[in-house]
């Protein structure tokens, strides 16, 4: 494999592996059968025994680094690094603080192309392995897919979690993680943070929403479990997210402190159902929520920080003894009660394991390694960490097998057979809410000419995009002859007088909605549309909420992501190339009213009997 720093396009020999993990892999070796065989513990606490307490420390840190090579970064990623960091590239950030786990954004330019991924991905084991007593990194990425992805296309892209709810497969779900994990494998990343194991209950929740399975807590259990299993089936660590659950709140932990008022007994109920189904499915690793739990901690501090939520609940009630990992330490919902100096310690003396991307890894680094050395920590407790951090590395086969094989990648990511599974996965998903009068399907004959109006909210990563350009494209290539006109999120008053009147032309509309309020101009984009007489066709692209907020409607369909696989399914749908077979995975309830539900949950339209389910 290239490498950036030294010109050779040799990849590093399964010898030079086994040497920089200094003979350990033949005693570390597990079954191929992914999780058949656990890891011999004597020898793993050998090998920690053999390590300074600075690489210790660096074990349990997950950590950013901008660029798309370990080792020749451009310019601005180099600076970038300078910066936030205080190296230059990922290499010196292991050589510096030792880190053990590496996580990719796109945002942070690591993930341009499958086959760059995997030399970048190479680059971060060949600088971990070659130092003295060197150790595969865990690399992790968020690739739930649906609103958030980090690989984007040619990697196959698959619905998001609320469209699979929607689909109620078990057998989708695992084929999900199977097929995503095998292509994140290839591209050398072996942790991804997904599934959510999130209810979601409150339709005003600003952070989770589409990423929740759904509403039913048993249906986002069975999910979970399925998508844990098709991951372990690639060989790569799934991650349960966020505990004690994340589901119903109304504030985003990114830039606030939620407060979760379940009682106890609701929290059995509902969020505890997914991780528990999580855990007796194997579950790799399990991340931490930033929100205040009452019920469960009255302390105040976050479930991050909580003893008694992290160790008492989580390990002891629930019997879960894998790895741990917090939700991002940059976040406000952690940072807003203590400094960034205490955050890593007192969640590590709550009972976590890995400490993902601290705003400063200086900072929490020096931190943990003062607390250490000040008697606040013991080091036999960093032990207990890191002795679960190596079993997952023993158990993904990183000690014998760390780096991605060129070859792999070109036969595994992004095949056609993968995205056809994600077309056919997609179209079990979109769901009909409403179809007055027969207004579905439309025909080619009688509305050929199509305008696609409305919200072009920024495309997740690696899709085509504009969703209102994605949809017309489908269905141009359908047969009808389709136009873009995108009007936004907040269509202005010239915005919707040039739609209405470009309306006159079609012989229908189609209205990508997303997030629709009382108070939106969307709603009077679709009124005044609808006042021209023509067929519209609302496509909720987001919540499938929207709905509630559109009575006069004649024909709804939830997509419940913009992603290009869900546009171009909800498009056939349209056309009728296939008949709607999602069911709402969540309630939708009245907007005048929202103690009375509008859409069960189950409720769904298809072409054939209308009524699919108990509505």
């Amino acid at each position: 494999m290239h490498d950036t720093s030294t010109g050779s396009t040799a990849r590093p020999s399964r010898r030079a592996v086994l040497a920089a993990t200094a003979g350990l892999t033949a005693a570390l070796t597990v079954s191929t059968t992914a999780r058949a065989a656990t890891p011999d513990d004597r020898r793993l606490r050998a090998l920690i025994s053999r390590m300074t307490l600075e690489e210790k420390v660096g074990q349990l840190f997950v950590m950013r680094v901008y660029g798309h090579s370990a080792t020749a970064p451009d310019q601005a990623d180099v600076d970038a690094n300078l910066s936030e960091i205080g190296v230059r590239t990922a290499a010196e950030l292991i050589e510096k603080y030792h880190i053990g786990g590496i996580i990719y954004f796109t945002w942070a330019h690591n993930t341009r192309d499958p086959q760059q991924i995997a030399d970048l991905s190479n680059g971060i084991q060949r600088a971990s392995l070659g130092r003295p007593r060197g150790l595969p990194v865990l690399v992790a990425t968020d690739q739930e897919h649906g609103a958030v992805c980090r690989v984007g296309a040619p990697a196959t892209l698959f619905p998001g979690a609320m469209a699979i709810g929607a689909g109620g497969s078990r057998s989708d779900a695992r084929e999900l993680g199977r097929i995503s994990g095998a292509e994140l494998r290839a591209m050398g990343i072996n942790q991804d943070y997904s599934p959510d194991a999130d209810v979601n209950v409150n339709p005003a929740n600003p952070v989770i929403g589409v990423r929740s399975f759904g509403a039913d807590p048993d249906a986002v259990a069975d999910l979970v479990a399925a998508e844990v299993k098709g991951y372990q089936a690639s060989r790569v660590a799934a991650t349960a997210k966020h505990f004690p659950g994340h589901g119903d709140t109304a504030v985003d932990s990114h830039y606030g402190f939620p407060v979760i008022t379940h009682s106890r007994e609701l929290w059995e109920k509902l969020d505890a159902v997914p991780f528990r189904a999580a855990i007796r499915a194997g579950i790799d690793s399990i991340m931490t929520a930033h929100i205040q739990f009452p019920a469960l901690d009255d302390s105040g501090d976050p479930a991050t920080l909580s003893r008694p939520i992290l160790t008492g609940i989580l390990r002891e009630e629930l019997g879960y003894d894998g790895v741990v990992i917090t939700d991002s330490l940059g976040m406000q919902g952690v940072r807003s009660k203590y400094g960034d100096d205490r955050v890593p310690v007192l969640a590590l003396k709550a009972g976590v394991d890995q400490l993902l991307n601290p705003p400063s890894v200086d900072v929490a680094w020096h931190a943990v390694l003062t607390a250490v050395q000040e008697g606040e920590l013991t080091e036999s407790r960093l032990d207990e960490s890191i002795l679960r951090i190596l079993r997952l590395k023993a158990r993904l086969g990183l000690f014998g097998h760390a780096y991605a094989e060129p070859a792999r990648v070109e036969r595994v990511v992004g095949t056609r057979a993968h995205r056809a599974a994600a077309d056919k996965m997609a179209e079990r998903t979109t769901t009909l809410l409403v179809n007055e009068d027969d207004l579905l399907p439309l025909g080619r004959r009688a509305e050929r000419r199509i305008l696609v109006v409305g919200a072009d909210p920024a495309s997740p990563t690696g899709t085509t995009g504009p969703p209102t350009g994605v949809l017309a494209a489908a269905l141009t290539e359908l047969g009808f002859t389709a136009t873009a006109l995108p009007t936004g999120t907040s269509p202005s008053e010239a915005a919707i007088t040039r739609a209405v009147t470009v309306a006159g032309d079609a012989d229908a509309v189609v209205v990508a909605t997303y997030n629709v309020t009382a108070g939106s101009a969307q709603r009077t984009l679709v009124e005044r549309l609808l006042a021209t007489g023509r067929p519209v066709v609302a496509v909720a692209v987001r919540n499938p909420y929207d709905i509630a907020q559109l009575p006069t409607v004649k024909a709804c369909l939830a997509a419940y992501c913009w992603t290009d696989v869900e546009l171009r399914a909800a498009a056939r749908v349209i056309a009728g190339r296939v008949s709607p077979r999602g069911r709402l995975p969540v309630p939708v309830q009245r907007a005048d009213d929202p103690e009375r539900v509008l859409y069960p949950v189950g409720h769904g339209l298809s072409y054939e009997s209308h009524i699919v389910s108990g509505a």
